[in-house]
C-alpha cells in the first residue's frame, strides 16, 4: 500500500525493487522510508535539475563545438606584439634571468668561476662562492609578464663555514662533474649525477638543488649542463615532429602515447592540424581521453605530466604554444594543488624562477574541473571530498599570491572552494559515466567557452 502510493520514479522503482527482491524478507517500511528520503531530497535539490537539462542539452557537431576555441586562437593573433623582456621593463629591482648557452660557453663560465675562487684565496678572501639566493623573498612576480622572476641579490657560500662546508664542497663537485660532460659532449640524467658520488650528495634532493644553484651561477638553463631529466610527461593527438632524425606521429602512440623528450631541444620539423592543446593534471584522465580517441572528434593535442610538471613537459608545452600558434586549455582537479600546478606552467615555479622566461607558458585557459562545476554539473555529494587542513592552508596561501590576485576569476573559484570546503577529482565525473568525460562534460564547455 505504501509502494503504490509513494509514486516513486523508474530509477528509484528499480532500485529499491532490486533490494527487496534479493533481500527476500526486506522490511517494507525500510524500503519506503529510503523511497520517501530520495524523493524528498531530489525535490529540493536544484542541482538536480540543472543536471537533467544539461545532460539533455544538445551537443553540436565538431565544427560548431570548436567554434569558440577558434575565436580565442584568432584573438589572439590579432593582439600579439612583441614579446617584452625584463630589460623593457625597467624594474626598480635588478632581476637575473638565465638563457641557453652552448657547450663551449658552459665550459668557459665553469673555468672562470673556479678562477675568481683561485683568486679569492690568493687575496685571503678564502674560498667562497656567491650563490644567487633563490629563496620566496627574492622572488618577484612581474605583471606585465606574468610570471614570477628571480631578484639579482645573492648569499656567500664558504668552505670555511660550518654551515656551508659541505654545500661548498658539493657546489665544486657539481661544477667539476658538468665541466666533464660538457668536455666530453654528452648528457646525463640527474638520477645518474647523484650516484657519482653518494656519500657526499646524500639525497638526490641535494645534488638535484645544487645543480639549480649551478645553472643559476653559471648564468645559463639547467639543460645546458647537460643534465636532464627522466622521462615522466607524455603526449597523444594530432602532431608530428622530428626526434634525432626520427619522424614521430602522436595519433598512432596508442593509449599510453609518446613519452615526451627529455632534450626538448632535439625536437624538431613540428606539424600539426590540432585546434588547440588539451592540458591534463593526472595521468587516468589522459588515457580515458585516449583511449576514446577525443583528438580525433576534436583535433587537438593531449599533453600530461602525470601530476608536478617537470621541466621536459614545461618547455615541450612553451614549444609547442610558440611553434604552432594555438590556445592551451587545462583539465585539472578541483582543489587547492590543481591550481598550483596550473600555476607552475603559466607563472613559473620557486624553484626554477631564474628561467621563467623558457618554462612559462602564458595565457593558459582554465577548461575545468572547476569548484564552480561541482554544482553546475551536479556531481553527487558522494564524490565531493571534504578539505583537509592542508588543503584549506594551501588555498588561503594562493589567495595571498600577487598572480592569483591579478586573475578576478581564479579568486572567486578559490573563494568558493574555501567556503564550500569541498573538493573534486576529475575521475568524479566518472560517475554519470566512464565516457562522460569525453562524450559531455568536455564537449559542452568547449562548445560554451567555458574557460577563465
Amino acid at each position: 500500500q505504501h509502494w503504490s502510493r509513494a509514486k516513486p520514479t523508474p530509477f528509484l522503482h528499480v532500485t529499491i525493487y532490486r533490494q527487496v527482491s534479493g533481500a527476500g524478507r526486506y522490511p517494507c517500511h525500510t524500503a519506503c522510508s529510503i523511497e520517501c528520503m530520495t524523493s524528498k531530497a531530489s525535490s529540493k535539490s536544484p542541482t538536480g535539475v540543472k543536471h537533467a537539462n544539461l545532460a539533455r542539452k544538445k551537443i553540436k557537431g565538431p565544427e560548431d563545438v570548436l567554434a569558440k576555441v577558434e575565436a580565442l586562437r584568432k584573438a589572439a593573433a590579432g593582439s600579439k606584439g612583441p614579446v617584452r623582456t625584463l630589460s623593457d621593463l625597467g624594474l626598480p629591482h635588478a632581476c637575473r634571468e638565465v638563457v641557453d648557452k652552448a657547450e663551449v660557453s658552459v665550459l668557459s663560465e665553469i673555468e672562470q668561476s673556479i678562477l675568481q675562487i683561485a683568486v679569492s684565496i690568493l687575496e685571503g678572501a678564502g674560498f667562497q662562492y656567491a650563490i644567487p639566493n633563490r629563496s620566496k623573498g627574492n622572488q618577484l612576480y612581474v605583471p606585465e609578464l606574468d610570471r614570477i622572476v628571480l631578484k639579482s641579490s645573492t648569499s656567500q657560500r664558504a668552505f670555511a663555514s660550518t654551515a656551508t662546508c659541505r654545500k661548498a664542497a658539493i657546489t665544486t663537485r657539481i661544477l667539476q662533474l658538468v665541466h666533464e660532460l660538457c668536455t666530453k659532449r654528452i648528457h646525463v640524467t640527474k638520477r645518474d649525477l647523484f650516484y657519482t658520488d653518494v656519500k657526499l650528495f646524500e639525497d638526490q634532493g641535494h645534488s638535484d638543488a645544487v645543480l639549480d644553484d649551478v645553472a643559476c651561477l653559471l648564468g645559463c638553463t639547467r639543460s645546458s649542463l647537460n643534465v636532464i631529466a627522466s622521462e615522466k610527461g607524455v603526449v597523444v593527438g594530432r602532431l608530428t615532429f622530428r626526434e634525432d632524425g626520427d619522424v614521430i606521429d602522436c595519433s598512432r602512440m596508442g593509449v599510453g602515447g609518446k613519452a615526451i623528450p627529455p632534450n626538448v631541444d632535439k625536437v624538431t620539423a613540428i606539424q600539426s592540424d590540432a585546434k588547440f592543446i588539451l592540458l591534463v593534471e593526472k595521468d587516468a584522465a589522459f588515457m580515458r581521453l585516449a583511449e576514446d580517441r577525443f583528438y580525433n572528434t576534436y583535433p587537438c593535442i593531449i599533453i600530461t605530466a602525470k601530476g608536478q610538471p617537470d621541466v621536459a613537459t614545461r618547455l615541450f608545452l612553451r614549444k609547442l604554444k610558440l611553434d604552432l600558434k594555438i590556445p592551451v586549455l587545462a583539465l585539472v582537479d578541483a582543489d587547492p594543488y590543481g591550481l598550483k600546478i596550473l600555476a607552475v606552467y603559466m607563472k613559473g615555479s620557486m624553484n626554477m624562477s631564474y628561467d621563467s622566461s623558457n618554462l612559462t607558458t602564458p595565457d593558459i585557459k582554465w577548461l575545468g574541473v572547476r569548484p564552480s562545476d561541482l554544482d553546475r554539473f551536479s556531481i553527487p555529494e558522494q564524490c565531493r571530498l571534504p578539505m583537509t587542513e592542508e588543503d584549506i592552508k594551501t588555498g588561503r596561501k594562493l589567495l595571498e599570491e600577487d598572480f592569483v590576485k591579478a586573475n578576478p576569476d581564479w579568486v572567486r573559484e578559490l573563494q568558493l572552494m574555501q567556503t564550500s570546503k569541498v573538493k573534486a577529482e576529475i575521475q568524479a565525473l566518472s560517475s554519470f559515466g566512464f565516457q562522460y568525460l569525453t562524450h559531455q562534460y568536455l564537449p559542452l564547455k568547449l562548445q560554451e567557452g567555458d574557460w577563465i
